[in-house]
């Protein structure tokens, strides 16, 4: 846990339109699974600390963590800011 004031370092940080976003990634994993998929939070970073923010589901996943994120350091920014504008329309 973070003490209250510290910010911590984004995943990834992508514009869209005239906006910056702030983008995490995270495993989960759904019960009765092998699988880890990969979550992904964006939030509006002009807007924080309770500005616009979702999570969604990227279509990426793997049978650990570790190759999981291994494999989400090679998605392009590009998909990201698709991922984004789906989600904002």
């Amino acid at each position: 846990m973070l003490a209250a004031g510290v910010n911590r370092v984004p995943w990834r940080v992508i514009a869209h339109g005239d906006q910056v976003w702030h983008v995490d990634a995270v495993a989960e994993r759904p019960a009765n699974t092998v699988a880890w998929q990969l979550a992904l939070s964006f939030r509006a970073a002009s807007e924080r600390p309770r500005g616009r923010s979702f999570w969604t589901l990227y279509p990426l996943e793997a049978t650990s963590k570790t190759s999981l994120f291994i494999q989400a350091e090679r998605i392009p920014d590009t998909a990201l800011s698709e991922l984004l504008a789906e989600r904002l329309v």
